[in-house]
């Protein structure tokens, strides 16, 4: 696959991890490149996927807003979870994607993430999530907020059973996503360059009429503040992964 790179703007050939040979861009992954990347071949199962938005404020357009972004994206929601294997070890695995309405946080997206935690907590299995999101699903109003509570909540019920919760955050994490599980996880790694953060830079420099500093808010500069644990390639994150599941097992 050949794509022009929004960084370098060359000409790059793109193999299935999607990094620009010429400069290292993180180009975007699907769901199921994701999937790919991680879990044993066949071995991911999904949960809750019968779960649809509604309108519960009756906000006119927001149906069709929906049915738009299904088709675009080819997906049911901003969120997919699932059981998988991950080299042997068992997991629980749970992947935003920004291609369904900027991976929005509604009340569908929240009830995937807690679903995903609680299936943890129950099993013992430790769970996996990769986040991408430009933070709450204004459309339905108060019930996208009350996300940022729930999905803490069960959050913190992994703390309570010793069973481990590792995030993944890629290009972007914001808004209410950072500002409640992303930033939870026992261990949190990150992409290169990814934009991490609750309100975006130009948001900032909006607010406060100054210039940022030169990276701000990229998953380097966060790892320099102690936000993220570790930056990894994607080609050592399955390899990664296996480490702290094998190291992060109830009982150890």
């Amino acid at each position: 696959m050949v794509e022009q790179c929004p960084s370098c703007h060359g000409e790059a050939t793109l193999d299935s991890l999607k990094v620009c040979p010429l400069c290292g861009h993180y180009f975007p992954l699907t769901i199921a490149e994701r999937i790919a990347l991680v879990a044993d071949e066949g071995s991911f199962v999904e949960m809750a996927e019968e779960l649809r938005s509604g309108n519960p404020i009756h906000l006119e357009g927001y149906e069709e807003k929906l049915r738009e972004n299904q088709k675009k994206s080819s997906l049911a929601d901003a969120a997919m979870i699932g059981r998988c294997t991950i080299d042997g070890r068992r997991a629980i695995l749970g992947i935003m994607s920004f291609a369904f309405m900027g991976g929005s946080m509604g009340s569908v997206v929240g009830e995937k993430i807690t679903q995903a935690i609680l299936e943890g907590a129950l099993s013992g299995d430790p769970v996996v999530l990769f986040t991408a999101s430009g933070g709450a699903r204004m459309q339905e109003g108060i019930f996208s907020l009350m996300q940022m509570a729930k999905t803490a909540s069960a959050a913190a019920l992994l703390e309570e059973t010793h069973t481990p919760l590792f995030l993944v955050l890629t290009n972007p994490t914001t808004g209410g996503v950072t500002a409640s599980f992303a930033m939870l996880g026992d261990v949190i790694l990150a992409e290169p360059g990814a934009i991490i953060g609750f309100a975006g830079p130009r948001v900032i420099e909006g607010t406060i009429g100054e210039r940022l500093p030169k990276g701000f808010q990229r998953s380097e500069f966060q790892l320099e503040k102690g936000f993220v644990d570790a930056i990894v390639e994607r080609a050592e994150l399955k390899k990664t992964l296996r480490f702290l599941i094998d190291t992060h097992r109830r009982g150890r």
